[in-house]
């Protein structure tokens, strides 16, 4: 099984900020967030793979799992460009427009949703093949510690569906979405878990 986790709450999540590639630190609650998603592993999990951004990696210790955390750039989220770090309500209401109905729709030094579709794809694909989850799917779970639109970008591969999809989909901070194979094709299991309590 592939579990995905969203980090802890960021600074910049708790401002309301659109946060990107900047690297913002876990807030108190984010780290609190991040260590109860522990008790929603319920597998032995043989691998550990983070985003490079301090959030994720933070949230990656946290967990407390014996595999060494192995870094994947192309878990990072996707980059902002010029809306990087702006509040969320001081993006232009014809730039959400954009956003949510063109998934080529390229902020000025971002990047395009269809581009994060497309590397969370290879990554998803060379996750299943090379831990061999399609053929051992009672053996270790692979944790990777990611964002939020590359999780809905796996989820849009695991469905069968393009970047439109994620505009859909509401993944909270410390969330677990699970990702399995069954006859040579993925299947979503579960999205959006939380720890009871939170």
């Amino acid at each position: 099984m592939l579990i995905l986790v969203r980090h802890g709450e960021s600074e910049a999540n708790a401002k309301g900020l659109l946060l990107g590639r900047t690297d913002a630190s876990l807030t108190e609650k984010g780290r609190a967030q991040a260590a109860s998603v522990r008790q929603l592993l319920r597998h032995p999990v043989g691998a550990v793979r983070s985003s490079p951004l301090s959030r994720a990696r933070d949230t990656a210790v946290l967990l407390d799992l014996a595999p060494e955390i192995g870094i994947d750039e192309r878990w990072v989220e996707v980059d902002y460009g010029e809306y990087e770090c702006q509040p969320l309500k001081d993006v232009p209401a014809d730039v959400w427009l954009q956003w949510r109905t063109d998934p080529g729709f390229r902020p000025e030094g971002g990047e395009t949703l269809a581009e994060v579709d497309q590397r969370v794809a290879v990554a998803c694909a060379e996750l299943f093949a090379q831990d061999g989850m399609g053929a051992r799917s009672g053996d270790a779970d692979v944790v990777v510690v990611s964002h939020v639109t590359p999780i809905k970008a796996a989820v849009a591969w695991a469905l069968g569906a393009d970047a439109g999809l994620s505009w859909r989909l509401h993944l909270q901070t410390a969330s677990v979405t699970r990702i399995g194979w069954n006859a040579g094709a993925p299947v979503l299991h579960g999205f959006n878990e939380v720890a009871p309590g939170r």
